[in-house]
């Protein structure tokens, strides 16, 4: 398991302005949160909890609490004699996520024709923000909107909770996707897809459109596992 590296640690100090007000736990939490999505700190990592205090301007106490909120939500985990380290995901993981993924996301399609119209724009506009970042070369911005139009996939659906739910889900899944070569030829393809999605949607063809993310995300799935399993017996992490 590698060790906290200065980079990725000290690259949450642009982010110590978010807790000037109020520096609760959940604020904390969602700090980390972000930077583990984002793959700042990448699977496997050890946070230190004095350097992290230390940075963020925080008591231990404030620390220790968003940390067993990022445990709860399996982002990272805790070892007696190694403490706390960002969380690195099995094949398992990854199959039972997107098992997961498939039944939210086709609850909002489901549900598209009876969704508010602000709900149904912002998985056009989500398209709209990952051609954007393709079209700058800003493969991690791709990334980012693609999880932002499956996530207005679900808010399709009309539910906070199928919302919340969705929401840890990508973000515990996001680091899976760092396993991969190459971004660009990774996500390239799901962007068009995308687009394919929202098209169908905006067409009221709600059936095709939900055969066709399930297609998806069963070709997504078997990309990173395929690839995990490949990492794994070359000696990395299961």
């Amino acid at each position: 398991m590698p060790g906290p590296t200065p980079s990725a640690v000290e690259g949450l100090t642009a982010d110590r302005h978010l807790l000037a007000r109020t520096s609760t736990a959940d604020r904390v939490a969602d700090v980390l949160r972000t930077h583990i999505a984002e793959g700042t700190l990448a699977p496997g990592t050890r946070l230190s909890e004095a350097s992290i205090a230390t940075i963020l301007g925080i008591s231990r106490n404030t620390l220790r609490e968003a940390f067993r909120l990022l445990i709860q939500e399996r982002l990272l985990t805790y070892e007696m004699n190694r403490g706390v380290a960002v969380r690195e995901l099995t094949v398992r993981d990854v199959t039972d996520a997107y098992k997961a993924r498939l039944a939210l996301e086709a609850a909002g399609l489901r549900n598209a024709a009876a969704a508010e119209p602000r709900l149904l724009a912002a998985v056009h506009e989500a398209v709209a923000q990952g051609e954007r970042a393709a079209a700058r070369e800003e493969w991690s911005a791709v990334a980012t909107a693609d999880l932002n139009f499956h996530r207005a996939l679900a808010r399709l659906a009309g539910s906070d909770r199928i919302d919340e739910f969705m929401r840890r889900l990508l973000a515990e899944l996001r680091p899976a996707f760092h396993v991969m070569p190459s971004p660009r030829e990774f996500h390239g393809p799901y962007l068009r897809r995308n687009r394919v999605i929202a098209d169908l949607l905006a067409a009221g063809d709600l059936p095709a459109a939900e055969r066709e993310l399930t297609d998806y995300l069963d070709n997504a799935e078997a990309q990173i596992t395929d690839r995990m399993r490949e990492v794994r017996d070359a000696g990395g992490p299961r």
